[in-house]
């Protein structure tokens, strides 16, 4: 029998879930939204009383995903204020009590955010107990995510490198010494997310692959990079403009060896997925929403298309993006619904 991460239509999440509302209080950006990128929400509670809810608030996910039948589990970044910043917080080289104001995503978000004032460096370990964590409380693989050189570059005010590219790099060699950390423990899959991609397609080519790829040096997982684009909030625009095709195209050329990527927002078509065809990808088949709902058929039907383009074994059932923002019961819901789907996949494709 094959393992989950090599078997048909294999079931996965992004990264994140939804935090418990007794625990952390998120802020809201300078566009009155809520705020994933400064650092400027709230845990509510401290010291040992927060170490002890945070783990506990894991194991909640940890079951949330086992029940709903996902066979690549994370630990929903329950510790993690914010994606980016958790991981620059504690790397040399960036102010948090200074903010600035920072136009990001190629102008769809304004927020208040961190400043990188000094060369980036890795001080030490910083997620490496919570991956111990997570693996001692499942016997499921496990994926652990890391933001990528791109996105933490587009979440904070450079104003010591003043240069994308320079700046890129010396964060994927900083973040690079966390992820062998990691791949150290033996997880399934060391992910790296990049929404930016998405929306910088010009940057993406003329650095964005590289320095990715300068973030896989020396690990043995299996690598994955997430491109999507954007949490939906109401009243935010969410432009998707069809860069898949060109950044697919570059990624096949990537040492990375798996892409999470959006199609159920975006309803973009899986032909695109033609352009890489030596990559698993993690095809998201339920939107990150409360306000959308899909049901095994579609998400089976959603699922065989993407099986004309590369076999059934390439192709993982995801969702679109973390499910932070959304609501815990739905979240979990949205779950159960991408894993009967890919069971209807399976049985139709006769794997």
């Amino acid at each position: 029998m094959p393992s989950a991460i090599s078997a048909a239509f294999a079931t996965t999440v992004v990264g994140s879930m939804p935090k418990r509302p007794w625990l952390y209080t998120p802020a809201r950006a300078l566009d009155g939204r809520q705020d994933h990128f400064a650092n400027l929400g709230h845990w509510c509670l401290t010291g040992e009383a927060l170490k002890l809810a945070q783990e506990d608030a894991i194991r909640a996910v940890i079951l949330e995903q086992e029940h709903a039948g996902v066979e690549i589990i994370s630990d929903g970044e329950q510790r993690r204020g914010n994606y980016v910043t958790h991981l620059t917080m504690n790397m040399e080289g960036f102010d948090y009590e200074h903010l600035a104001e920072r136009t990001m995503r190629a102008g769809r978000r304004k927020v208040m955010t961190g400043r990188c004032v000094g060369p980036i460096r890795h001080k030490g370990p910083i997620i490496v107990d919570d991956l111990r964590f997570l693996m001692a409380h499942t016997g499921r693989p496990v994926k652990v995510t890391l933001p990528g050189p791109m996105t933490v570059w587009d979440s904070t005010a450079d104003v010591h490198y003043n240069d994308a590219e320079a700046m890129a790099f010396a964060w994927a060699e900083a973040i690079n010494a966390e992820a062998r950390l990691l791949d150290a423990l033996g997880p399934a899959v060391i992910q790296f997310d990049e929404p930016c991609f998405s929306r910088y397609p010009k940057e993406t080519e003329a650095w964005g692959i590289a320095a990715l790829d300068r973030c896989l040096e020396g690990l043995s997982a299996k690598t994955a990079v997430h491109i999507c684009y954007g949490y939906p909030q109401p009243g935010l625009s969410r432009p998707v403009v069809n860069t898949y095709p060109q950044i697919i195209a570059m990624l096949e050329k990537s040492k990375v060896q798996q892409l999470a990527l959006e199609f159920e927002g975006s309803k973009l078509d899986p032909e695109v997925l033609k352009a890489c065809p030596s990559k698993t990808v993690l095809f998201g088949c339920v939107f990150n929403s409360d306000d959308t709902t899909e049901t095994p058929e579609h998400v089976a039907e959603r699922l065989l298309a993407a099986a004309k383009v590369l076999s059934p074994q390439q192709i993982q059932a995801a969702p679109d993006c973390g499910l932070v923002m959304m609501s815990q019961a739905r979240a979990v819901e949205k779950l159960r619904t991408m894993v009967r789907g890919a069971a209807l996949a399976r049985e139709r494709a006769g794997n």
